[in-house]
């Protein structure tokens, strides 16, 4: 009887031990409620943020800029945010509409579940719906065999992914971020995945799914996403939550306000009361404090004004240049509402040029500055060819001369 109290003993810590390792967040339920008092509750001072999560990063797609950050260039697990590059590598091998076969392997795997069995059958887009929305592991391995032929494969696709986004931080081992030494990313890297993602249209409809009938075997069932502020916080349209014992509680969240989109990662939460707490905070921080300054408006506004009378061009058969800027990458940038008033445009271009000028040739620069930290610069580019005077053009010019001397009877 003692031998059996204690094998039972066992059984319990071992399951208990498996939850922990492997839980993601269908076991936790944070409603509306809930996230008012978060949200009442990370009402953050204009000029300093504090969060508890290890890691985080605010990064705003319009400019393709940090905003603000801690330890976002340190490696960390990734839990089930690694779903986002398995989702990538899946939408741009696979064919929607195919049907799955369920191997075995992918039904025992453990931790959060989208709960399919051996020999169900599904087709790949209900499997990416049921890899974000519901985490499922099973379904990530079950892609992950489909698109890779297995999972080792698979994750040789994801890191030539990441090598091709250029990511220098960036390590995936597995489709699902169970843990492992060598799967790893880093704050910043995690957003710069999501950016990408975010550009295809079905991955940006997927994770913004709240809820969402799919079909298991032909039978029809309801799935429900696992992102808290899903739903729940103005302007939040994804993107995939995480936990393992490694990496701790994990959110990668993308809110759009007035047009406006900014990526919030958050890693190493201790809590998902954290994790929430925290990417509200990241959230409202940014879209409090920042406004977007329109840079083309200010430089070109600059451009057009400015004399540009001193410049010389030396043995040229023109003499005035057709100036422009090259074209802007970036129209606004996302600036800190207190340090608007520092921003300046300057100029710099070469005085003295030589001809021959070929067409599109630099001859300076205009940027944009916030005291020393330079935010933006274009060149300043001569629009027009200017070939270099020849015996003959000199001849022209010199006849030319004697003519206006001859009838102004000089």
């Amino acid at each position: 009887m003692k031998k059996i109290s204690i094998m039972l003993i066992i059984v319990i810590l071992l399951v208990n031990i498996n939850i922990i390792v492997f839980a993601d967040d269908e076991d936790e339920i944070i409603d509306k409620e809930n996230i008012q008092e978060v949200l009442e509750a990370s009402t953050t001072p204009t000029k300093e943020l504090k969060i508890n999560s290890r890691a985080a990063i605010i990064y705003d797609r319009t400019s393709k800029t940090v905003l603000w950050g801690k330890e976002e260039n340190t490696k960390r697990a990734m839990a089930s945010t690694t779903k986002i590059m398995t989702s990538i590598v899946v939408l741009e091998n696979a064919n929607l509409t195919d049907t799955v076969t369920i191997s075995k392997k992918a039904a025992n795997t453990g931790g959060s579940r989208l709960k399919i069995n051996t020999n169900d059958k599904i087709t790949v887009n209900d499997l990416l719906y049921g890899l974000m929305l519901r985490s499922g592991n099973d379904a990530a391995v079950a892609l992950a065999e489909y698109v890779g032929g297995s999972i080792e494969g698979f994750a040789d696709l994801m890191n030539k992914k990441a090598e091709e986004l250029n990511l220098k931080n960036t390590h995936f081992v597995t489709p699902h971020g169970l843990d492992s030494d060598t799967h790893y990313t880093t704050a910043y890297e995690l957003a710069l995945i999501t950016d990408y993602a975010l550009q295809n249209t079905k991955f940006a409809n997927i994770v913004n799914t709240k809820t969402t009938t799919i079909n298991v075997n032909s039978v029809p069932r309801t799935i429900t996403n696992t992102n808290e502020l899903l739903g729940n916080l103005d302007g939040v349209n994804g993107v995939k939550t995480g936990f393992t014992n490694n990496a701790q509680r994990c959110l990668v969240t993308s809110t759009t306000r007035n047009s406006h989109q900014i990526i919030c990662v958050v890693l190493g939460a201790d809590t998902k009361k954290i994790r929430t707490q925290d990417s509200v905070k990241l959230i409202e921080y940014a879209f409090k404090n920042y406004e977007y300054i329109n840079l083309k408006e200010k430089m070109i506004s600059e451009f057009n004004n400015y004399s540009f009378d001193d410049i010389v061009i030396n043995k040229g058969i023109e003499i005035l240049p057709e100036l422009q800027m090259e074209k802007l990458e970036i129209e606004e940038l996302p600036i800190n509402k207190e340090e608007v008033k520092n921003i300046e445009v300057s100029i710099e271009y070469e005085k003295e040029l030589e001809a021959p000028i070929v067409q599109n040739q630099k001859i300076g620069k205009i940027e944009v500055k916030l005291g020393e930290k330079l935010l933006y610069s274009t060149n300043i580019i001569i629009k027009n060819e200017i070939p270099k005077k020849n015996i003959l053009d000199n001849i022209k010019n010199m006849l030319k001369h004697y003519a206006y001397y001859l009838e102004n009877n000089i």
